[in-house]
């Protein structure tokens, strides 16, 4: 195999100027495009990561705000638990008086009516005592007599309450 030297030289000058012309006219803008693209994949990795580390940060916040939630429902319900047996236990309080106090009344008006009962038995009595008193008077009577007098208005007495 036969080199020619000549030949050589200008492929190598023409290889030279290829490249110096490719370099100044494609390679410079190609690694440009190349350098703005690896920028711009890193600008996103970047915002990537920002946004995730963001989206970590909310997701706590929310699991803290969630669990205060669920502590305050927890409070309310239990404040509500309270106040119910407190109501529950005034009702139960108002009703007990409610009926001692009913209680109380009925006593006074049984207590009443009782008086009023033993008020008109009186009188009644009294009034069988004068007819008895004056029965036996008129009849002047013996002792045996007299106790069956006695027994018989008592029966009326008995009968008439």
């Amino acid at each position: 195999m036969h080199i020619e030297w000549s030949t050589f030289f200008i492929q190598l000058i023409a290889f030279l100027i290829l490249y110096v012309l490719l370099s100044k006219f494609a390679f410079g803008p190609l690694f440009g495009m190349m350098e703005k693209r690896r920028q711009l994949v890193k600008d996103q990795i970047q915002t990537a990561e920002a946004s995730r580390k963001q989206a970590e940060q909310l997701l706590e916040e929310q699991k803290q705000a969630l669990q205060q939630t669920r502590k305050e429902a927890y409070d309310i319900i239990e404040q509500a638990k309270h106040t119910g047996s407190k109501q529950a236990d005034d009702i139960i309080h108002a009703a007990s008086a409610e009926a001692t106090r009913l209680k109380e009344e009925a006593l006074k008006d049984i207590e009443n009516e009782k008086n009023k009962a033993v008020a008109a038995l009186r009188s009644q009595v009294g009034a069988m005592s004068v007819l008895i008193a004056s029965k036996i008077i008129e009849k002047q009577i013996d002792e045996k007599s007299q106790e069956e007098l006695v027994e018989h208005y008592l029966k009326e007495v008995g009968g008439n309450v």
